[in-house]
């Protein structure tokens, strides 16, 4: 049995839910079973997206995030349901107490999936067998489907896991990585996004095993440290400890600066907590992260100091979101008076392939949409300029208005 534990390595699992929305709402009702049902947002709405669907239904060829109108002319027969966060969180919180019946090293990355270190678990049985013990007892006492991934490191473990759905098992071994992930295309591989990849084709970097074998200072001067990171990655190097602590780490990113010159103006205010917004977003990209709770301080003339803090329902990274975030809390706590130094901080910061983001009717839709928009837009400025576009439109002064003090028509 010890032979399949090595004494040096780890034995990670990652557990994926399948369809897992879908799957919940067919536990709930088993008159759903076997047809396609999609969950999706503003159901009513022919603006309606799909949060998540069936394989019943992709064998249509329904997706994640296609319009529901589409989806409907795809699939005539599609059951629709508005999503239920409620009974999400609680089959979830279920899903996790199973796992950590089998060790505490569990580490949950969104509502939905999670790591397990079942190193010292050699007495259980072998890791496929303790695999299966997991994916039949979630199914034999939650009548939910999972694919499990099982691997010597979190990377290849999840990317074990998305190989076999639904209700798949797959072992993936470091000396597996040439013959199984090299040949895929380098935008197949988990961490990789479609911007990202466009870089990486760009210089000639079209499968993962090209991206392995890539020089060194080539992907750090294109992506920075995260290059580094993407190239061991793609060799199926991955030290990342699963870590039960992680979910509960309060780490931030935030800029600050003391203004030329103190001042109330408006306008010069906004464009700081533009600029500052700029360089937190910047910084989150860089090291692939999103906030949860956004920040901002306020230092007067007299050196007085004020922190205000709030929780965000989505996890943000966008400079436009930030911004707005940083004059909302800024509006509500600054007393008009004169300001000598702002900052602006991103508190729970955690990996953006992490990030659970609590989906809402309206806000799911909202983030499906614009995502296309910001691609263009970072498209249109890195080829044009920063100047070339930006989001919405600058405010109008009105005659005889102060320019001392946020007025309420600024936020309309």
């Amino acid at each position: 049995m010890n032979q399949m534990y090595p004494k040096n390595g780890r034995v990670i699992l990652h557990v994926d839910m399948n369809s897992f929305y879908a799957s919940v709402e067919m536990a709930h009702n088993p008159m759903l079973k076997g047809k396609p049902l999609a969950v999706a947002g503003n159901v009513e709405e022919r603006r309606g997206i799909i949060v998540t669907c069936s394989y019943e239904a992709r064998k249509f060829g329904v997706k994640t995030t296609m319009p529901l109108w589409e989806a409907k002319k795809l699939c005539p027969s599609l059951v629709v349901m508005k999503p239920n966060f409620e009974r999400y969180r609680t089959a979830s919180s279920a899903i996790f107490d199973l796992l950590r019946s089998f060790t505490e090293q569990v580490e949950p990355v969104s509502i939905d999936e999670g790591y397990l270190d079942i190193s010292d678990c050699a007495e259980m049985g072998t890791p496929m067998e303790i695999a299966e013990t997991i994916q039949n007892r979630i199914l034999q006492t939650m009548d939910l489907p999972c694919s499990i991934g099982i691997a010597p490191n979190k990377f290849l473990a999840k990317t074990a896991s998305d190989m076999k759905k639904p209700l798949g098992i797959t072992i993936l071994r470091k000396r597996d990585v040439p013959k199984i992930l090299w040949p895929y295309e380098v935008g197949e591989m988990h961490g990789i996004g479609n911007k990202t990849a466009e870089k990486l084709n760009a210089v000639g970097i079209r499968t993962i095993g090209d991206l392995a074998h890539a020089p060194d200072g080539l992907m750090k001067q294109l992506l920075g440290i995260n290059g580094t990171r993407l190239k061991n990655r793609a060799m199926g190097i991955d030290d990342r400890p699963v870590d039960p602590e992680s979910i509960y780490e309060h780490k931030s990113i935030g800029n600050s600066t003391t203004l030329p010159k103190d001042t109330n103006s408006q306008k010069e205010l906004t464009a700081v907590l533009g600029r500052l917004s700029l360089k937190v977003a910047q910084r989150l990209k860089n090291k692939s992260l999103v906030g949860h709770k956004i920040g901002v301080t306020i230092r007067y003339k007299d050196r007085r100091t004020v922190t205000r803090s709030r929780l965000v329902a989505n996890a943000f990274s966008e400079s436009e979101e930030i911004h707005a975030l940083a004059i909302e809390l800024f509006t509500k706590h600054w007393n008009g008076e004169d300001v000598r130094l702002l900052g602006v901080t991103a508190f729970e910061v955690i990996e953006k392939e992490s990030a659970y983001k609590q989906l809402d009717l309206f806000s799911y839709e909202k983030e499906a949409v614009k995502e296309p928009l910001y691609n263009v837009m970072q498209q249109l400025q890195s080829k044009y300029g920063k100047g070339i576009i930006k989001k919405g439109l600058p405010p109008v002064r009105k005659t005889g208005q102060a320019d001392t003090s946020f007025s309420k028509d600024f936020l309309d």
